[in-house]
């Protein structure tokens, strides 16, 4: 048997109801960093890093966008992981059993190529890596993206609603028992 190409676990995306009130605890409850938003065909969301893992926080636009778990769904939706050549580890991986979900191989330019495992659950492979990950923390050849992310500004009221949804939370836990 040959050996798999060495990937590097460094995605993680959360299917989650609203994203801004799920960025406001990370943020909150273990100092994550916010990379910024996305409005994409697939979903909506909000990215956070804690300086070598990149944190997606999804709400998914339909069913089908979901990849089989659901628009509704909350939990772990996938993982990913950086890795030297898409192609051959992306050959590794079908020749262990995961099936191909979507994505290009032989694109590059970052873009994650989706597959399932064995179980069904459903993983990314990069070359290009994720914002504000890095893929080799502490090593000479350490690769540390830059955060290419920006606020989407028509989710700015959704934003400030999460904000003070997390002050009020806070409120609350921190008033004196009566």
């Amino acid at each position: 048997m040959t050996a798999s190409p060495k990937g590097k676990l460094r995605h993680i995306a959360i299917s989650v109801a609203d994203p801004w009130e799920a960025a406001e605890f990370y943020k909150a409850a273990f100092g994550l960093e916010e990379l910024g938003e996305t409005d994409g065909h697939l979903a909506e969301g909000v990215f956070l890093t804690d300086g070598v893992v990149n944190l997606a926080l999804l709400h998914f636009k339909s069913d089908e966008a979901a990849q089989g778990t659901g628009k509704d769904f909350v939990g772990l939706h996938h993982l990913g992981f950086w890795v030297d050549n898409a192609v051959a580890s992306g050959d590794a991986a079908t020749g262990a059993g995961a099936t191909w979900i979507m994505g290009d191989p032989r694109t590059q330019g970052g873009f994650e190529i989706k597959y399932t495992d064995p179980a069904g659950v459903i993983f990314d492979i990069s070359e290009g890596g994720w914002s504000g990950a890095q893929k080799n923390p502490g090593q000479a050849d350490n690769v540390v993206l830059p955060n290419t992310r920006k606020r989407v500004p028509r989710f700015d009221q959704r934003r400030e609603n999460a904000r003070a949804a997390m002050l009020a939370r806070r409120a609350r836990v921190a008033a004196p028992a009566e």
